[in-house]
């Protein structure tokens, strides 16, 4: 064996990817990052005014503080500020006389909103989960896989042509069983190719992910109108007038009709309410940006394994309208991108491929490790003309 062939099959050992069924794929990542980040942020940060909300009760004691009379004693100042917040209703007067009643129930419902609103924005990744994440990794499983398995079979295929090619006494005979395989079209393996064809007529994923999105917004849209409606209406009130004249006091004639209250949780309330806004508006932009990114395919990551045999969706022109479960799995394809050992190998040969001078004759990774290996990628032109000799 000459020392050029014995490159070459170094060459070709070290192209292999390493087999690591065992431990490989147990990290998959079954939320793309943006919709992690969303995530983090739309459940989070509910959960953390709930605790400023609750820190700044314990801290500062009553979330509200009453002006009672100087005459009340301690116990009967503490039973006013008790009651008054139990009822938290606005006593006012309008310039007929008329008696109207305003409630402020917003200031003692705000931590539980704030739960309810996390545990709302909850509700959309349970239903990735659950309905979409095992379906997702089954077929990130097979695709990686089959991608990966798809690269070794073609560097293998290269090393068995150029065993054939050393024990072959009539180079004749070689190139012609070589060109009538690539007619043939031998070296394909079409199952992958077939099976990303199949996910093109599905729409279980794209859906499930629309839903998730679209749940995003319409919660986001309720908790406008909910700050919108409530909090607006007592987003500037600090003070109000609570009426103790009830049950057993109702006949007190030493009781006052009002007492003035001060809200002192006012600060927290209008804090929650800005900091919402601020953030969800920011959330929004992300949100529509996820659903536009299944509007379009990823068309560089097609490329690159347009390089395998049997694996041009590209070339034959064979993607359609990118809302489908097809496009969802190379969104997810890319966030795994560390997955795919060969994506790596692939790029690269890819790069060279465009740098090469006859790249005119190189199509897919089986051709290029050829050359590499030292073989011409098709019949060499004096076997050719030699024949044309021979058959005048």
């Amino acid at each position: 064996m000459s020392l050029a062939h014995t490159a070459a099959e170094y060459m070709l050992s070290d192209a292999l990817l390493p087999d690591r069924r065992g431990s490989r794929l147990q990290g998959l990542r079954l939320e793309l990052p943006l919709d992690r980040m969303i995530k983090f942020i739309t459940v989070g940060f509910p959960l953390l005014l709930m605790s400023l909300a609750f820190a700044q009760e314990f801290s500062s004691g009553p979330p509200i503080r009453c002006f009672s009379p100087s005459n009340f004693s301690a116990r009967q100042a503490a039973y006013v500020d008790s009651s008054c917040w139990d009822s938290l209703v606005h006593h006012q007067h309008d310039e007929l006389g008329q008696h109207h009643m305003k409630s402020l129930w917003p200031h003692k419902a705000l931590p539980y909103s704030l739960l309810a609103l996390a545990v709302a924005m909850y509700l959309p990744v349970l239903l990735w989960q659950y309905a979409a994440a095992p379906a997702l990794s089954s077929d990130l499983l097979f695709i990686i896989s089959e991608l990966d398995k798809s690269y070794n079979r073609s560097i293998r295929l290269v090393q068995h042509m150029l065993k054939i090619q050393q024990k072959s006494s009539d180079p004749h005979v070689f190139w012609d069983e070589l060109e009538k395989a690539r007619k043939e079209r031998y070296f394909e393996f079409p199952l992958l190719e077939r099976y990303l064809a199949c996910k093109q007529r599905s729409h279980s994923l794209v859906a499930t992910y629309l839903l998730r999105n679209s749940l995003l917004l319409l919660f986001t849209s309720a908790i406008y109108l909910y700050l919108g409606h409530f909090h607006l209406d007592v987003f500037f009130q600090e003070e109000f007038s609570c009426s103790v004249k009830t049950g057993l006091l109702s006949d007190e004639t030493h009781m006052p009709q009002l007492i003035t209250c001060r809200l002192t949780s006012l600060s927290v309330l209008q804090i929650v309410s800005l900091s919402s806004i601020t953030i969800y508006t920011l959330l929004v932009p992300v949100i529509i940006y996820n659903l536009t990114r299944l509007c379009r395919w990823d068309k560089r990551l097609l490329s690159i394994y347009e390089m395998l045999p049997a694996f041009d969706l590209l070339s034959r022109k064979m993607l359609g309208c990118p809302i489908n479960d097809l496009n969802v799995i190379l969104l997810f394809l890319r966030a795994n991108i560390s997955e795919l050992i060969s994506f790596s190998w692939l790029s690269v040969l890819c790069a060279l491929k465009d740098t090469t001078t006859q790249k005119h004759n190189i199509d897919t990774v089986v051709d290029f490790m050829t050359l590499l290996a030292g073989l011409e990628p098709s019949k060499p032109k004096h076997l050719t003309h030699q024949v044309c000799d021979e058959n005048p």
